[in-house]
């Protein structure tokens, strides 16, 4: 089964119904899909249970996978709206930056882990100002390295509509994050004046 496609996977499951060859898929993408989940809600146990209603889900839809973009694009783009749709219900308000925190970590050493660390908490307050579509957005693009072209097709939007978006997300992103830095730094130079 490690020789064929997934596309080639979906087809002979498609048309035979034999669970091994969903099997591969699963075995294939199981793991991306609980850490995109994970990244959406800070929490192992309901991650897993995303997870799990992800690939119920794919498995009833999987006929209506018509190959218009590759098969992970298509699984990225079931995982991405059943996140977003579970994170826009009353009870799941708050998503986090913990792949960015890693990120700015990998640069840091550890005499700058409390820097990193602050920059971390300013980076998440500053997300969180952003509608779950927006950050969702910014996301796939910049954390998932998804192409415009598929963006546009998984959100079912033109390119120049995406581009839009992401350039209002990020200049939002950027003026909040901009405003926790300087209310960190108003902060700390009454707390230094007070020393004095």
């Amino acid at each position: 089964m490690k020789h064929l496609s997934d596309e080639e996977l979906v087809r002979l499951y498609i048309e035979t119904q034999r669970d091994t060859y969903f099997e591969a898929l699963y075995t294939r993408h199981c793991d991306k899909v609980f850490r995109k989940c994970l990244s959406f809600t800070k929490n192992k146990a309901k991650a897993e249970d995303f997870t799990h209603d992800i690939f119920l889900r794919i498995v009833t839809k999987l006929s209506s996978f018509r190959e218009q973009a590759k098969f992970s694009t298509w699984l990225y783009s079931v995982t991405y709206n059943h996140c977003m749709d579970q994170m826009r219900s009353p009870r799941q308000r708050e998503v986090y930056a913990e792949d960015m925190y890693e990120t700015l970590g990998t640069y840091a050493d550890d005499n700058d882990a409390d820097l990193v660390e602050m920059e971390a908490q300013r980076l998440n307050r500053a997300l969180n100002y952003l509608t779950p579509d927006e950050r969702g957005l910014l996301l796939m693009k910049y954390q998932e390295d998804i192409s415009i072209r598929d963006i546009a097709d998984t959100q079912k939007i033109t390119e120049s509509a995406v581009k839009m978006r992401l350039m209002r997300a990020k200049e939002k992103l950027r003026r909040r994050y901009l405003e926790a830095l300087i209310f960190w730094l108003l902060i700390a130079i009454k707390a230094l004046t007070a020393w004095k």
